[in-house]
């Protein structure tokens, strides 16, 4: 019988390119968002929600590059037959809020939104098939002044998180420049177009020979996987290969200037628009203080998403990591974003500019652990320990009193132990609990109207440097007895005395 039942027992088992959080991650992912959101309201956005299943073609193909509507994304069928797919991005489903809400809307609208994206795509090491973005987009307006915004807003976010000016870098281009460079090379087809634009976009991470071979017949990876590629020829490939040279993604601030490359690139009217429209962002942000070693024109950043029009950023982080090899990388962009003055468009047939940006909460959060020595663990709640299993009232009335103050002060997270096991497993709990203390009150406690207040954080560095069980018993190390009615009192002491 047992047997039967665990041969049709299922398998605990993650999905593959999905992973689960842990209480630490959740509380520092809580405090990251609450900056970039302090910023992003600082700025005038507000919040919008949207769902996280879209019709199929309300999506669009800006991602999926093959004919079936699940290529690229996750999709279902509804009742009626219709396909249905989860968000692969925080921006197309926004496209869709502003043509169905229009007239309603104030123009330019200007929302912020948080939440959970999906992609339906090969997994790797820190590639997920599910991850995190905070957007902030400006629909309505075709000003460069908005573009001009975001880099400056994408600056001051990388700031007020803490990381120091010459650690990142908001870099500017324009999707007309390579565009024009398609132009000048003469390729027109859209698919093979699309191909151009992802390999470029890895410029990064696969350097010039992985880009090559892109552009090229296409790439094997080192799993054995094959990519196809764009199937230019010599010519084309030199000609894109040698702009990209020229423009060369480098950290130093005097490279990357308009100046520097606007040579390497072909004469054509796209090209001279795009030049244009830099020079017009590039004076709106060095007007409000933000010099090159923060905001810097650089012709490599492509982005990979179809549907940018115009200028385009990306938010790269310059400080060097250790990679699974051990040698030092630079970590590389966190963020990014652009103008898309066509999105909108699908749905309404006439134009409605619109530009936004894009943070990757879960890099970002990555990145910050390596610049912070590793993530914040935080403190669990105070625990009272069932001493007595038939006095379980009794401890949730002290609970009680931390939870709603009667002074009106901040209310103190607590749980009273619910299980089964004794004092000893109860104290290893509210360690695994990560307890800045512990209640304790038994009956010898209770007749003398007193509480035992036990800090936890105190204690282990005192038990440090206690050498035997006898002087153990004899300390009690970090553990007080206090008046019933001081019991607030003593448990603020001790969430004061270890608050970050």
């Amino acid at each position: 019988m047992v047997t039967a039942q665990r041969a049709t027992s299922p398998e605990a088992r993650l999905p593959k390119g999905f992973r689960d959080t842990s209480a630490a991650e959740l509380r520092e992912t809580g405090r990251i968002v609450a900056k970039i959101r302090d910023v992003y309201e600082t700025y005038g956005f507000v919040p919008l929600e949207t769902p996280a299943l879209e019709y199929s073609d309300a999506l669009g193909k800006f991602l999926p590059d093959q004919d079936r509507p699940n290529a690229g994304v996750f999709s279902l069928r509804d009742e009626d037959g219709q396909w249905l797919s989860l968000r692969y991005d925080l921006t197309a489903p926004l496209a869709r809020y502003v043509a169905e809400n229009f007239d309603a809307l104030p123009k330019p609208f200007r929302r912020y939104a948080f939440g959970p994206v999906w992609r339906n795509e090969k997994p790797g090491p820190g590639r997920f098939r599910q991850f995190t973005q905070f957007d902030a987009d400006t629909v309505g307006t075709d000003s460069p002044a908005a573009d001009a915004e975001f880099c400056m807003l994408a600056a001051d976010t990388l700031a007020a998180l803490g990381i120091q000016p010459g650690d990142y870098v908001i870099k500017l281009s324009n999707r007309k420049l390579l565009d024009g460079v398609l132009e000048a090379i003469g390729l027109s087809d859209s698919g093979r177009r699309l191909i151009v634009l992802r390999a470029i976009d890895k410029f990064d991470r696969l350097g010039l020979q992985g880009v090559r071979q892109l552009l090229g017949g296409g790439r094997r990876d080192e799993s054995g996987d094959f990519t196809s590629g764009a199937e230019l020829d010599a010519e084309q490939i030199h000609v894109l290969l040698t702009t990209l040279q020229a423009a060369g993604p480098s950290s130093s601030a005097a490279v990357g200037t308009l100046a520097s490359w606007a040579t390497a690139l072909p004469a054509n009217a796209t090209v001279a628009a795009a030049c244009a429209e830099l020079e017009h962002i590039e004076r709106l942000v060095r007007a409000a203080g933000y010099g090159p070693e923060r905001i810097r024109v650089d012709p490599s950043v492509v982005r990979g998403l179809e549907y940018y029009t115009g200028p385009v950023l990306e938010a790269e982080l310059t400080f060097e990591v250790k990679n699974e090899a051990g040698h030092g990388v630079r970590f590389g962009a966190v963020g990014g974003g652009g103008r898309y003055d066509a999105l909108v468009e699908r749905f309404m047939g006439r134009k409605v500019p619109a530009t936004g940006f894009s943070i990757g909460v879960s890099r970002l959060q990555a990145a910050l652990s390596h610049l912070g020595g590793g993530m914040l663990a935080g403190t669990g709640p105070v625990v009272v320990i069932a001493m007595d299993k038939e006095r379980i009232a009794d401890y949730q009335r002290l609970a009680q009193r931390l939870r709603q103050p009667s002074d009106g002060g901040p209310p103190i997270a607590v749980e009273v132990y619910l299980g089964s096991a004794g004092i000893k497993a109860q104290m290893r709990y509210a360690d695994k609990r990560n307890a800045p203390c512990v209640i304790i009150q038994g009956g010898e406690e209770r007749a003398k109207g007193v509480v035992e207040v036990k800090d936890l954080i105190e204690g282990s560095k005192a038990a440090a440097a206690i050498r035997d069980s006898r002087e153990w018993r004899g300390s009690r190390p970090a553990q007080i007895s206090v008046p019933d009615a001081d019991l607030l009192t003593a448990v603020r002491q001790v969430l004061a005395r270890h608050r970050a």
